[in-house]
C-alpha cells in the first residue's frame, strides 16, 4: 500500500512577528487547503539574510515527516527576474526563490574549494545532482491575483505550496529546469600540517559559533597517534570537547544538536566576548596525548 504523503507545509522567513506579513501568507494557504498542517520554523532570520535561511532549513527540514513540503521566503530580489521554484529530494520538496537559499540541498556531500582568506557566498548556476529535481514555477493559474510586485510570499510562493499540499503534480504548476542559483556551502579543510581550518557558518541567538566542522570532520588532520583536540579562535584556545553547555570553565567546545562542532561560552556569549562573525575561520589541531 503506497503511503500518504504528510499534510505539512512549514515556513521560514525574515519577515518577524510585528507584521501581518506571515498571516496573510497562511490565510491564502488555509483558503486553499483548510485541513493542512502549518509549522513555523522561524520568522527571525535577520532580515535579507539569505545564508542564514539556508542554513537553519538545512538543520531542521529532516526532523520532518518525509513528503513535508518547506516553503523559505527570504528573499531580498523580490519583484525581479530571479526565478520562483520547487526543489524535489527524495525526502521532501521545498518552494523558494532562486536565490540561494536552497544551497545545502542541492550541493550535498559535494566539497569544492573554499579560500582561505573567507568563504565565498557568491551564488553560482550549479546543475542538480542526481536524485533531485527542480521546476521554475511559472504556471499563472495557482498564484493568488493580482500579483504583489513586493509580496511575491504570499502571492506566488504560499498559494503553490498550498495545491501541492493538495496533491497537484508540480508538472502542472511549473515546468523542469537543470540547474539552481547556490552559493558554495562551507566545510572544513585538512591543511599540511595535519590540522583542521574550520569556518563559523552561523551564530545562533544564545551567541554559540556553530562551525562546519562534524564529527567525522574531526579526524581530517594526518596524526595517526591517540589525539586530544585543540581548538584556537582568534586567539583563544580551546582544549578537548564537551559532552555539555555546563561542563568546564569559560569557552567549551561541544558537539551540538545539529550534528555540528560549536564554541560556547559558559554562561556568556561566544559571539560577542570573541567579537566573531559568519565567515571567520580557525583552527583545530591533534596535540598527541601523553
Amino acid at each position: 500500500m503506497k503511503k500518504s504523503t504528510p499534510n505539512i507545509i512549514t515556513l521560514t522567513t525574515d519577515f518577524g512577528l510585528s507584521d501581518a506579513y506571515v498571516a496573510s501568507m497562511k490565510g491564502v494557504i488555509l483558503s486553499i487547503n483548510p485541513g493542512v498542517t502549518l509549522v513555523d520554523i522561524t520568522h527571525n532570520i535577520p532580515p535579507q539574510d539569505v545564508r542564514a535561511a539556508a542554513f537553519l532549513l538545512h538543520t531542521s527540514h529532516t526532523f520532518f515527516p518525509d513528503g513535508a513540503i518547506h516553503l523559505a521566503v527570504v528573499d531580498p530580489g523580490v519583484g525581479t527576474s530571479r526565478r520562483p521554484i520547487a526543489l524535489v529530494t527524495p525526502h521532501a520538496t521545498f518552494v523558494a526563490p532562486d536565490n540561494g537559499i536552497l544551497s545545502y540541498m542541492v550541493a550535498g556531500a559535494t566539497r569544492p574549494a573554499v579560500s582561505p582568506t573567507g568563504l565565498d557566498f557568491k551564488l553560482r548556476e550549479t546543475k542538480l545532482p542526481a536524485g533531485i529535481t527542480a521546476f521554475h514555477l511559472n504556471n499563472l493559474d495557482f498564484w493568488r491575483h493580482p500579483v504583489s510586485h513586493t509580496f511575491h510570499g504570499r502571492d506566488i510562493f504560499a498559494p503553490v505550496a498550498a495545491h501541492l499540499s493538495l496533491g497537484v503534480p508540480l508538472d502542472k504548476i511549473g515546468e523542469p529546469i537543470p540547474s539552481l542559483f547556490i552559493f558554495t556551502v562551507p566545510h572544513p579543510q585538512s591543511q599540511p600540517d595535519g590540522s583542521v581550518m574550520g569556518h563559523i557558518q552561523h551564530i545562533d541567538s544564545f551567541g554559540n559559533l556553530i562551525s562546519d566542522i562534524k564529527v567525522e570532520d574531526i579526524m581530517l588532520g594526518k596524526t595517526e597517534k591517540k589525539t586530544e583536540i585543540e581548538i584556537e579562535v582568534r586567539g583563544q584556545k580551546i582544549t578537548g570537547i564537551c559532552r555539555l553547555y555546563a561542563e568546564g570553565k569559560g569557552f567549551v567546545a561541544i558537539i551540538g544538536s545539529s550534528g555540528y562542532l560549536e564554541i560556547a561560552l559558559k554562561n556568556g556569549n561566544a559571539s560577542k566576548k570573541l567579537e566573531s562573525k559568519v565567515g571567520d575561520s580557525f583552527t583545530l589541531t591533534h596535540g598527541q596525548i601523553k
